[in-house]
């Protein structure tokens, strides 16, 4: 299965002001059949994530970090092809754009999250599906300034795929 499509992301429970950051993500997942209508599914999925920072001690800016992200999805498939899904993803961050942090890194190396979504996939194999991804690791990495490190990745995801 081949996927991508958009993010729009941003941080929760942040003490600086932020908005969502549009992104995208795409990659590859594996499905097995438990059933006819049950699968788990894993998915290898490079993906963009962050928020604008509007205020603060960070300034105005986009805040980025990418991250190989590896959810781990239990499936239920309809007969018809609607599908509901949840599970626990696991990010390792590849990249962060952030100016103005003279810090070593700004965010952790690895994020978890739990993960919720709905969708469809046609007899062709072609599909769509929406998620909503909520962190549950911290993301920050540093003390001792004035910015909490306690704030929190979210990701709606929207996504185009393909079952060969």
């Amino acid at each position: 299965i081949i996927k991508a499509g958009g993010n729009y992301s941003n941080f929760d429970k942040a003490n600086f002001g932020t908005d969502y950051l549009a992104g995208f993500h795409a990659g590859a997942t594996v499905a097995f059949k438990i059933t006819n209508n049950f699968l788990i599914q894993e998915e290898f999925l490079y993906s963009q994530q962050g928020a604008k920072i509007t205020d603060g001690s960070l300034g105005a800016q986009n805040l980025k970090l990418s991250y190989m992200t590896v959810p781990f999805l239990l499936k239920y498939r309809t007969n018809s092809g609607f599908y509901v899904e949840g599970g626990a993803q696991v990010g390792i961050k590849l990249k962060e754009e952030v100016v103005g942090y003279n810090g070593s890194d700004f965010a952790k190396k690895i994020d978890g999250a739990a993960v919720g979504g709905i969708g469809y996939q046609s007899k062709i194999g072609l599909g769509i599906g929406a998620r909503y991804v909520y962190g549950i690791s911290k993301v920050g990495n540093f003390t001792g300034t004035t910015i909490n490190n306690d704030f929190k990745n979210t990701n709606i995801q929207a996504s185009i795929f393909y079952v060969f």
